[in-house]
């Protein structure tokens, strides 16, 4: 069965909705999704009651931003089927607030060179928690300024050295709450803890320090960052502490980086069951 367990909406930064995903999900035969919007739970209910219609088990997710302290990096660890969601809102209220805060600074940053709205920016982002990058260009997109969403204006604006907005990029951290703290979180709700992406953030190192620690439970293990050879690096460290090994397509949509579809990359079922019977 296909599961892909790393998907976004526009509750985030994301270019499709709920329905929309789940509808192109079963077009695709996409047995069970994950939505794992960042930082935010507010796909939960809505996504479950659609699952049901278009016969595609929804798994309860949200992707959370961390920081590795000890190595000055960023970090996001999924949270997969919470028992008790309700005490995740507090750290997806924190994070939503610190990266509202940041969106809108950096649009008003970028106001000041481009001569666009701001209502141009948030038409894109009203569904959203937050003011995202993509939301940006997708308005810079609209007035010609550039036919890219990632491309040489994308990196004038937010290179985080000599970009428009380094120095707010630079900060985008300050919010985000400590890699072991969201853990902990995670488990006084009774979630299941997943490092995203390991090859993103170069988390090898944390990823190993944190399984012999017994303190999360999985890391993602097929994405379209890692190569065969780093997969194998993530899969021989979650063979030796007995971790959950997951994949999904990181769907955004419009927003990807790269083109990418929904079920592209998949959770082996031996796997899924883990994470679906897990208590």
């Amino acid at each position: 069965m296909k599961a892909d367990l790393h998907c976004h909406t526009t509750i985030s930064d994301g270019s499709l909705g709920i329905s929309d995903i789940i509808r192109q999900a079963d077009r695709d035969d996409v047995r069970c999704i994950a939505i794992t919007d960042h930082d935010s739970l507010a796909s939960l209910s809505r996504s479950s009651v659609l699952g049901q219609r278009y016969n595609v088990t929804v798994i309860p997710a949200v992707e959370f931003s961390a920081f590795d302290n000890d190595r000055k990096k960023k970090v996001h660890i999924m949270c997969y089927m919470p028992h008790k969601p309700d005490r995740l809102e507090g750290l997806c209220i924190r994070t939503s607030e610190g990266r509202m805060k940041l969106g809108k600074s950096l649009a008003m940053k970028v106001l000041e060179k481009y001569p666009i709205t701001l209502e141009s920016i948030l038409r894109y982002s009203a569904g959203s928690k937050a003011i995202y990058k993509c939301h940006i260009m997708h308005a810079l997109m609209d007035y010609g300024y550039t036919t890219e969403l990632y491309g040489n204006v994308y990196d004038e604006i937010f290179d985080a050295n000599e970009g428009l907005c380094a120095e707010q990029v630079q900060s985008e951290a300050d919010f985000y709450p400590d890699v072991r703290f969201v853990l902990t979180m995670i488990k006084a709700a009774g979630g299941i803890s997943v490092m995203a992406h390991p090859k993103v953030f170069d988390s090898l190192d944390l990823l190993e320090e944190l399984a012999k620690e017994k303190v999360i439970d999985g890391a993602e293990v097929w994405h379209s960052s890692a190569d065969e050879k780093f997969r194998g690096e993530v899969s021989d460290i979650c063979g030796r502490y007995g971790l959950i090994q997951t994949g999904g397509s990181d769907f955004h949509g419009f927003y990807n980086h790269y083109a990418i579809q929904i079920g592209s990359l998949n959770t082996p079922d031996e796997q899924l069951k883990k994470i679906i019977t897990l208590e």
